[in-house]
């Protein structure tokens, strides 16, 4: 796989052609997720271990999702086998997506640790109060104004955000690339530098698309005397959003990388077309 480098108005794209492909296949994306959340809640019910297997299943359901949009661009529904298909590849791929999900789980953990250490577990007290509904919002106010608290939730954002650069794009790299799990890790890393830009624009573009539904739903049951509808309102399109997001991520890998050889995308193409999918890399066929 070769580097690219996109203009940052690129970023805005992907988040409409990652509407624009849910909106293909809705109901197929809206199982998908619905099939993601239900496995996670399986693991999550394992005692001792749960929790530990979903963060280490995480990078492969990014990589199912990508799979998932590349089938809905074919044209196809994509199913919940996109989501073990890369684990029926060959042995060295299964291995390198196994180290892969351990890494990304291990290194959860520690800033989990480190952001519990921060803040005494006063994030967690936060999270049993909100769950109460008897709690008095003046209480949470409170909570959140704590200087301890926010400084765990700083290192909690901040760390978090550093992680998510070298596992990015590190599980498709490993699917389409045939490369190990470092050397996905450091491209991905490279590649969301040398890209930070049309990054920067994508994370403004998804911030922008939560607050304007937020201000037109608020405006909307306000002025029809409904403000409790609001939170049944908020629920569907969190899901939908999520879903959405997921969706998008094949189309900031196609951007930031292309096979070393056949056709790709222009790198500054106004419009990254949907139809324009990135040809098979086959697993067999190592990089140079």
């Amino acid at each position: 796989m070769k580097l690219r480098q996109v203009p940052a108005r690129q970023g805005a794209l992907w988040v409409r052609n990652g509407f624009r492909v849910f909106f293909r296949k809705p109901i197929a994306f809206a199982m998908l997720f619905a099939s993601f959340l239900f496995a996670g809640l399986v693991f999550m019910l394992l005692p001792y271990v749960g929790g530990i297997l979903l963060l280490t299943a995480l990078p492969l359901a990014t990589l199912g999702f990508m799979l998932g949009t590349q089938t809905a661009l074919k044209g196809h529904s994509p199913t919940a086998a996109v989501f073990w298909q890369p684990l029926r590849v060959d042995k060295a791929h299964r291995l390198a997506l196994l180290k892969l999900g351990l890494v990304y789980a291990a290194c959860t953990v520690a800033i989990l640790w480190l952001a519990d250490s921060v803040d005494g577990g006063k994030f967690d007290a936060l999270q049993e109060l909100m769950a109460n509904s008897k709690t008095p919002a003046e209480e949470i106010q409170k909570r959140l104004l704590d200087p301890q608290l926010q400084s765990g939730l700083a290192v909690r954002l901040g760390l978090a955000s550093l992680l998510s650069l070298p596992f990015w794009h590190a599980p498709a790299l490993i699917h389409w690339g045939a490369q190990g799990w470092a050397k996905a890790m450091f491209f991905s890393t490279v590649a969301c530098w040398r890209n930070k830009g049309a990054f920067a624009v994508y994370g403004f573009v998804w911030l922008a698309v939560v607050l304007m539904f937020a201000a037109v739903v608020n405006t909307v049951f306000l002025a029809l005397g409904a403000q409790r509808l609001v939170a049944a309102a908020a629920m569907p399109a969190g899901l939908m959003f999520s879903t959405v997001f997921y969706a998008s991520l094949f189309f900031s890998f196609v951007d930031c990388f292309e096979p070393t050889a056949g056709p790709a995308v222009p790198a500054d193409s106004s419009v990254t077309p949907l139809d324009a999918i990135p040809p098979e890399i086959t697993p067999e066929k190592k990089n140079d």
